[in-house]
C-alpha cells in the first residue's frame, strides 16, 4: 500500500501522449457485449430483409436438382462441376447477408475505437505459458467479474424469452397437427420476435458493460506523479512541447504587460505599429518600459491607455527604436534619455496646464 505523499501511487490523470502510446500498444476501450450487439442486430436485419430472397433462391436451386436429378451427369469431371456450380448459388444466395454480418461485427469494433494496427498483442510472452499465470488468469477478478455478468445475463435474457413464449405454448403444440406451408410464417414470425427482443435487451447490457470496461481501462491508464515526472523530462526537448510552453510564457508575459499598462506614464506610438509604455516617477533614475507590442498588441496597448486616460504620443523614430533596444521592466538605454526626457517633460507640462484652474 503506498505511504501518504508517495508519488508512486497512480491518481493523476493520464497525459495525451500515455493515451496515445496505449492506442499504438492495442491497448484499447473493448466491450465484448457491443460486439454481440451489432452481430445480433446485424443478424436480425439479415432476417427481417434478406431471408425471403435467400430462401427463394435456394429452394429454386434445390428444386431444379431434384426435379432434374436423373438428368445430372456425376461421371468424371461432371461431379466438381456440379459442386462448383452449386456452391456458386448458395454463394450468391449468402453473399450480401453475409457482407452485412461482417459489416455489422466490424462496426462493433469501430465504435468503441478507431481502427488500430498493433503487433504487440501477437508477440510471444512467457507469462502466456506459464501454468501459474494461466490459473490466476483463470480466477482473476476480471474472470470473476466477467462469469458473474454473463450468468446474470443468462438468467435474464432467459427470463424475458421464456416469458414471451409462455403465452404461445397452446398455439405451439397445435402446430403438430397443422399443415407445413403455415409452419413456417408462424416460426419465421416468432423468431422475429424473439430476435428483436434480444437486441433490445443487449442494447441496455452492451451500453452498461462498455461505460464499465472505459472506466476500468481508464483507470489502469492514470499515473502516477513519478510517472508524470519522467514523462515530463522526455518530452522536454521535443520541438512541440518547447512551442506549447513558449506560447504559454508570451501569453503570461502578454498578461502581465496589459496589467501594467495602467501604471504607465506615457505611451509612445509609431503611431499603428508600435507602442511601448514607458513608466517614470520622481526619483527613478530613468523611465522603465513596462509594456511594449507591435500590431496588435500595440494596438491593444492603446486602447487600454486611453481607457485609463494615459498621454499616448507619436513619435515613430523613438518608438522603433526603444521596442528594438529595450526590454520589458529594464530601463530605457542611456542613448535615448534625451528624446525620452523631452517626451516625458512634454507629458508632465501638459498635466500641469490640464490641472490648471
Amino acid at each position: 500500500m503506498a505511504e501518504p505523499g508517495d508519488d508512486s501511487e497512480k491518481t493523476e490523470e493520464p497525459s495525451q501522449k500515455r493515451l496515445e502510446e496505449a492506442l499504438k500498444r492495442g491497448d484499447v476501450v473493448k466491450s465484448q457485449e457491443v460486439n454481440t450487439w451489432f452481430v445480433m442486430a446485424g443478424a436480425t436485419l439479415v432476417l427481417m430483409a434478406f431471408s425471403a430472397g435467400m430462401s427463394r433462391d435456394l429452394t429454386a436451386t434445390m428444386r431444379g436438382l431434384i426435379a432434374n436429378s436423373w438428368q445430372i451427369s456425376v461421371d468424371g469431371p461432371a461431379l466438381p462441376g456440379l459442386f462448383k456450380k452449386i456452391g456458386l448459388e448458395i454463394v450468391a444466395a449468402v453473399a450480401i447477408p453475409f457482407l452485412v454480418l461482417m459489416l455489422a461485427a466490424l462496426g462493433g469494433n469501430l465504435v468503441q475505437h478507431k481502427l488500430v494496427w498493433s503487433f504487440d498483442g501477437l508477440m510471444p510472452k512467457l507469462s502466456k505459458l506459464s501454468p501459474l499465470a494461466g490459473l490466476q488468469r483463470q480466477f482473476s477478478k476480471q474472470a470473476i467479474a466477467n462469469f458473474g455478468k454473463g450468468l446474470v445475463k443468462i438468467v435474464i435474457v432467459g427470463a424475458v424469452l421464456a416469458s414471451l413464449m409462455w403465452p404461445e405454448r397452446q398455439h405451439m403444440e397445435a402446430l403438430v397437427h397443422s399443415d407445413p406451408a403455415t409452419l413456417l410464417p408462424y416460426v419465421f414470425s416468432i423468431t422475429l420476435k424473439l430476435m428483436g427482443t434480444v437486441v433490445a435487451m443487449l442494447a441496455v447490457i452492451a451500453a452498461a458493460d462498455y461505460l464499465f470496461q472505459y472506466r476500468q481501462w481508464y483507470e489502469k491508464q492514470k499515473m502516477s506523479l513519478r510517472e508524470l515526472k519522467e514523462e515530463f523530462k522526455q518530452s522536454e526537448g521535443d520541438p512541440t512541447i518547447k512551442g506549447k510552453l513558449k506560447q504559454m510564457r508570451q501569453a503570461r508575459m502578454r498578461k502581465r504587460m496589459m496589467a501594467a499598462v495602467p501604471k504607465a506614464s506615457v505611451i509612445i506610438t509609431n503611431p499603428t505599429h508600435f507602442a511601448v509604455a514607458l513608466q517614470y516617477e520622481r526619483g527613478m533614475a530613468a523611465p522603465i518600459c513596462v509594456a511594449k507590442g507591435v500590431d496588435a498588441l500595440a494596438l491593444k496597448i492603446r486602447e487600454i491607455a486611453t481607457e485609463h486616460r494615459i498621454p499616448i504620443v507619436e513619435n515613430p523614430p523613438l518608438a522603433r527604436a526603444l521596442h528594438a533596444t529595450v526590454q520589458i521592466d529594464q530601463v530605457i538605454p542611456a542613448e535615448h534619455y534625451k528624446a525620452v526626457a523631452e517626451v516625458i517633460g512634454y507629458v508632465m507640462r501638459l498635466r500641469r496646464a490640464v490641472a490648471l484652474p
